[in-house]
């Protein structure tokens, strides 16, 4: 039987078919009916959040558009994708990394279960683990989602795809409009009054709190000195050679940099250059022992997490702070045993207005003393979840404080179009060790 349709009714159809398909170019995060990597790789390249058809019970278009805004307003590499509890996770965090083609953070929510993986360019993979368990315990997608999210930007480097359109569109952020409308409705003498009542509290501030930091810092410089003088190494002795004395004269140089820069110190955030020669100098020393005593040079690594006094550190190992979740941490051979032993490791304690409490729970003054000690991005993921790490995440704190920690090594990358040329290994299987989460135990194969 044919159907014959008046012009009335085909336009009808034409504009019901027009108007659905405009449905699905709006939909934002939400993917078309093909969910391959490719599809999926292909939507994170044009925004930061895709949710599979069939998980869209997980995470609803208002909740996917909000994170994604989120996302491209911070201007930094995050792709999230959700994703039904059955689709294939065999090297789905490499395959999705490939296919994407650029460097960046990566969350998976599958059914249940959760993790993450990144390029080491904008957060380590330590920190990610560390991250993806602070968030382990919430079952609500949404707020997981968005836990992870304040997370990751408060402490990753990198910047966005150029593809993202960003979420305010003309490249102007909502925070320079923001306070360009407060100044232009303050206006006038009150304004400049006020602001200059701001900055004179503000400078009256950074001075009580590098006082109080001076104090610490001073007896880093000391105790570094005493290692010095402790140094039975003479570069006039018998069987040193030109490295030994090269390390030796590196150590003496960085114990002269960290006093010279304490003294021009005027901020708080002046105090990482202290550290960073300190920790330089601590490793030069461990290089100096290792050829002395014929052993194989010691690996690069950050100082041990409890006090960076203790010098470098030897290995990783699980500890949980009070009222935190479990992370990994750098640590020394003595802190190690103490923690393998079921012991409490040696902290490094600093006076604070309620006594004396470790240095992650004194004041925001502490974030680029400890930055200095951890660089390559590892101190965010150490910190999660204590006062200082909360402090730091702040949004006023980089006003304040300096970034401190989020550019360590000025070496922060992110967003570009890097390919297929990455390092796979330092991602890791899925809840392997590359993220944290329990896809699993290694179901998505040699993913990230």
């Amino acid at each position: 039987m044919k159907v014959a349709l008046s012009a009335r009714a085909f336009a009808g159809l034409l504009i019901a078919l027009a108007l659905a398909t405009l449905s699905l170019l709006a939909a934002g995060p939400r993917a078309a009916a093909d969910s391959s990597v490719s599809t999926i790789a292909a939507h994170l390249r044009e925004s930061a959040v895709y949710v599979d058809p069939e998980a869209s019970n997980l995470l609803s278009q208002a909740d996917a558009n909000a994170l994604q805004k989120k996302i491209e307003g911070a201007d930094k590499p995050v792709f999230v994708a959700v994703l039904p509890a059955d689709y294939p996770t065999e090297n789905l965090f490499t395959d999705l990394r490939t296919a994407t083609g650029v460097t960046g953070l990566y969350a998976v929510r599958l059914g249940e279960r959760f993790d993450a993986r990144a390029d080491p360019a904008v957060l380590p993979s330590a920190a990610v683990r560390n991250l993806v368990t602070s968030v382990q315990g919430e079952s609500d997608v949404a707020t997981q989602l968005d836990d992870f999210t304040d997370r990751a930007l408060a402490n990753m480097g990198g910047s966005a795809p150029a593809g993202w359109s960003g979420s305010d569109g003309d490249g102007i952020s909502s925070t320079a409009l923001i306070t360009a409308g407060a100044v232009l409705v303050a206006g006038g003498a009150g304004a400049y009054t006020l602001v200059r009542v701001n900055r004179r509290r503000h400078v009256q501030e950074q001075r009580a709190a590098l006082e109080r930091l001076r104090v610490v810092v001073d007896e880093d410089i000391t105790a570094f000195g005493e290692e010095l003088d402790r140094l039975d190494f003479h570069p006039a002795e018998p069987g040193a050679d030109d490295p030994m004395r090269a390390d030796y004269e590196h150590a003496l140089d960085a114990y002269e940099k960290a006093k010279s820069f304490m003294a021009a110190a005027m901020r708080p955030e002046d105090v990482r250059a202290v550290t960073e020669a300190l920790e330089d100098g601590r490793f030069s020393l461990a290089r100096l022992a290792a050829r002395r005593a014929g052993d194989p040079l010691p690996e690069r690594r950050p100082p041990c997490f409890f006090d960076p006094r203790h010098g470098p550190s030897v290995a990783d190992a699980t500890w949980t702070p009070s009222g935190g979740a479990p992370r990994e941490v750098p640590v020394c051979a003595a802190d190690r045993t103490r923690l393998a032993d079921g012991r409490d490791p040696v902290i490094r304690e600093v006076d604070t207005d309620y006594g004396r409490r470790p240095y992650w729970e004194a004041g925001p003054a502490y974030g680029p003393w400890a930055g200095g000690y951890f660089g390559g991005g590892i101190l965010p993921g150490l910190l999660i979840g204590t006062m200082l790490g909360s402090m730091m995440a702040a949004p006023a704190y980089a006003s304040d404080y300096g970034a401190g920690y989020g550019d360590f090594g000025g070496g922060y990358e992110g967003g570009d179009m890097s390919g297929a040329d990455f390092d796979t290994g330092s991602f890791g299987d899925f809840g392997g060790g590359g993220g944290g989460g329990d896809f699993g135990g290694g179901d998505f194969g040699g993913g990230f």
